[in-house]
C-alpha cells in the first residue's frame, strides 16, 4: 500500500470527524479533497464506510444517556415517545436512501460542481436561518410535537444531495420549526445515530464485494481519525452552537464551495 495512500485515508478520515456533526456537509468536504488528491474508492465505500469511527464516536460519549434510556423504555412514557420520534423522523430518509440509492452513488456522488453549489446554496440558507429564525418554542429535544420530529425527518431528506449536510438539513428544518438552536443541534446528534448506522450497513451490504485486503486497510486507518476528530467535535459543539449560533459554519460552506468551484474552472 503507497504511503500515499495512507496519508491522504489520515486525512480524509480527519475530516470526515471533524465535518460530520457541524452543518457543512462531510460527505461533500470529502468528496472534494477526494477528487482533487485523485483519491479513489470502489463504489465510494470507503467515505461511507469511515462514517463508522463517526458513529462509534457519538455513541461512546452518549453512551450514559442511552443506557439510561434502553433501562427506562419499558417503563417510562416519555422515553418511549422520545424514541418513536427518532423512529419518525428517520424513516424518510432511510425509505429515499434504499429507493435512490444507485442513482445518488452513481450520479450525485460524481459530479463535483453540484457539490460546490450545493455547499454555496447551504451556506447562505443556514446564515439566513441562523439570524431569522422564529423565536424558540422548543428546547427539550424529548417534548417535540410528533410532527415537528417528521418534519424535522423531511428535511433531512435533503442531505441525499451531497454537499447539502445531514446535521445541516435538520438543524435547518429543527429552527424553521421553531427549535432552540442547541436543541436543534443535540436532535440532529440522536437522529444520527440511526441514520448513519442504518447508511453504514446498507452500504456494506451493497458494496463488500468491491472491497479488498488493501482497502481494508485504508478504511481502518480513516476510521480510528474519524473516531477520535468525531469526539472533539461532539463534546463541543453544544456549548459553541449555544453562544455563537451557525453562521460561522454557513460562511466556511461559502467559502470552500466557492473555493472549489474555481478549482474546478482552472484545473478540472
Amino acid at each position: 500500500m503507497p504511503e500515499q495512500t495512507i496519508a491522504e485515508a489520515l486525512l480524509l478520515g480527519v475530516l470526515e470527524g471533524l465535518t460530520e456533526f457541524i452543518p457543512v456537509s462531510s460527505t461533500g468536504h470529502i468528496l472534494l479533497a477526494g477528487h482533487f488528491l485523485g483519491f479513489e474508492s470502489a463504489g465510494n465505500a470507503f467515505e461511507i464506510l469511515i462514517q463508522l469511527g463517526a458513529i462509534l464516536a457519538i455513541l461512546s460519549v452518549y453512551s450514559a444517556r442511552l443506557w439510561r434510556m434502553l433501562v427506562d423504555l419499558p417503563r417510562d412514557p416519555c422515553t418511549r415517545r422520545f424514541v418513536f420520534g427518532i423512529l419518525i423522523a428517520f424513516l424518510p430518509a432511510a425509505l429515499i436512501g434504499v429507493l435512490a440509492h444507485g442513482f445518488i452513488k452513481t450520479v450525485l456522488f460524481e459530479t463535483p460542481a453540484l457539490i460546490c453549489t450545493m455547499l454555496i446554496l447551504g451556506g447562505i440558507v443556514l446564515i439566513w436561518v441562523d439570524r431569522w429564525a422564529k423565536t424558540p418554542r422548543y428546547d427539550d429535544i424529548t417534548r417535540f410535537p410528533l410532527s415537528v420530529y417528521l418534519k424535522i425527518g423531511l428535511f433531512q431528506c435533503l442531505s441525499m444531495i451531497p454537499g447539502t449536510s445531514r446535521s445541516g438539513a435538520t438543524i435547518v428544518g429543527g429552527l424553521l420549526m421553531g427549535v432552540e438552536k442547541r436543541a436543534a443541534a443535540e436532535f440532529s446528534f440522536f437522529l444520527a445515530m440511526p441514520t448513519m448506522a442504518g447508511a453504514f450497513a446498507y452500504d456494506l451490504y451493497k458494496n463488500h464485494h468491491l472491497l479488498t485486503a488493501a482497502d481494508a486497510k485504508i478504511i481502518v486507518v480513516g476510521f480510528i481519525a474519524a473516531f477520535i476528530a468525531a469526539i472533539l467535535v461532539v463534546r463541543s459543539l453544544l456549548d459553541f452552537v449555544s453562544r455563537r449560533g451557525y453562521a460561522l459554519f454557513g460562511w466556511w460552506r461559502i467559502l470552500v464551495g466557492g473555493v472549489g468551484l474555481l478549482a474546478l474552472i482552472l484545473f478540472g
